[in-house]
C-alpha cells in the first residue's frame, strides 16, 4: 500500500475525526493520521479494517441525532476537534429512471447532508480555538460526466460547492475548508463489485500514471490539506486521480 512518507509535525496531538473510517479510503486515512501522532476518532457503521489505536464510534451518519452525539463523544475523549475529514460515501450504482424520492433522500443524506451537519457541529469549537481544517472527500466522477450513479455525482458536485462556500464564510475565523477528489481507487468494495479487468484497463488508459490507485494514495494529499503545510490553501479541490482530469 502506498502511504505518506512525509511527516507533518503540527498533526501530532491534534484531535481528528474521520467519517466513514471503518474501511477503504477512510481506514487508510485513519491509519495515516495515527502515524502522525494524532488523536483519531472515526465514525462508521462497523470497523471492518479494525483500526487499532483510534476511537471507533458506531454511527449512522444519516441519523443527525446520532451524528451529533458521536461527534460529542469524540470531543469528550480527545478534546475539541481541530480536523474534520468528511469521507463517508455510498456510490451504489443506479439508473435515473429507477430513482425514487426515497432513494434520492437516502443518497443525499449520506453523501452530502452528513458533510454539512458534521461541519456545522465542529465549526463553533474551531472558531473558538482560532482555526481548524475541514477536508471533504469529493470525487472526480462529477468532473467526468459519468453515468451510472447520477445522485452520487450530483452530491459530489454539491460537496465542491459546499466546500467553497464554507471556506468563504469561515475563513475570517481561521478555518480552512478544502476538498480532495480521488479518482478510481481500488478499495475492496470496488474490486468486489465493479472493477472488472476490462473496466480497469479502460480507466487506466485515461490516467497519466498507468497503475491502479490504492487507498494509501489518498493519505498524503489528505494529511497535507489538514496540516499547516497548506496554511494558505482554502476553498480548493485537489484531484488525486493519476491524471484523469488533466487528460480528459
Amino acid at each position: 500500500m502506498h502511504t505518506s512518507a512525509a511527516t507533518f509535525p503540527d498533526l501530532a496531538g491534534s484531535a481528528v475525526v474521520v467519517t466513514g473510517g471503518g474501511s477503504g479510503i477512510g481506514a487508510a486515512l485513519v491509519r495515516g493520521f495515527l502515524d502522525q501522532g494524532a488523536r483519531v476518532a472515526f465514525l462508521d457503521l462497523e470497523d471492518r479494517a479494525e483500526s487499532g489505536g483510534a476511537l471507533f464510534l458506531p454511527c449512522d451518519v444519516t441519523d443527525l441525532g446520532a451524528l451529533d452525539a458521536a461527534l460529542g463523544r469524540a470531543r469528550e475523549t480527545h478534546g475539541a476537534t481541530g480536523i474534520l475529514v468528511n469521507n463517508v460515501a455510498n456510490d451504489t450504482r443506479h439508473a435515473t429512471l429507477d430513482v425514487t424520492p426515497e432513494f434520492w433522500d437516502e443518497s443525499m443524506a449520506v453523501n452530502l447532508r452528513s458533510y454539512f451537519f458534521a461541519a456545522r457541529a465542529v465549526i463553533p469549537a474551531m472558531r473558538e480555538a482560532g482555526g481548524g481544517s475541514i477536508v471533504n472527500l469529493s470525487s472526480i466522477s462529477y468532473l467526468m460526466g459519468q453515468a451510472g450513479y447520477p445522485l452520487y455525482t450530483a452530491a459530489n458536485a454539491g460537496i465542491t460547492s459546499l466546500t467553497r462556500s464554507l471556506a468563504r464564510e469561515f475563513g475570517p475565523d481561521g478555518i480552512r475548508v478544502n476538498a480532495l477528489a480521488p479518482g478510481w481507487v481500488m478499495t475492496e468494495r470496488q474490486k468486489a463489485l465493479w472493477a472488472t479487468e476490462e473496466a480497469v484497463s479502460a480507466h487506466l488508459a485515461r490516467q497519466c500514471l498507468p497503475r491502479p490507485l490504492v487507498p494509501g494514495d489518498m493519505v498524503g494529499p489528505a494529511l497535507f490539506l489538514a496540516s499547516a503545510a497548506s496554511g494558505a490553501i482554502t476553498g480548493q479541490v485537489l484531484p488525486a486521480d493519476g491524471g484523469v482530469v488533466t487528460t480528459g
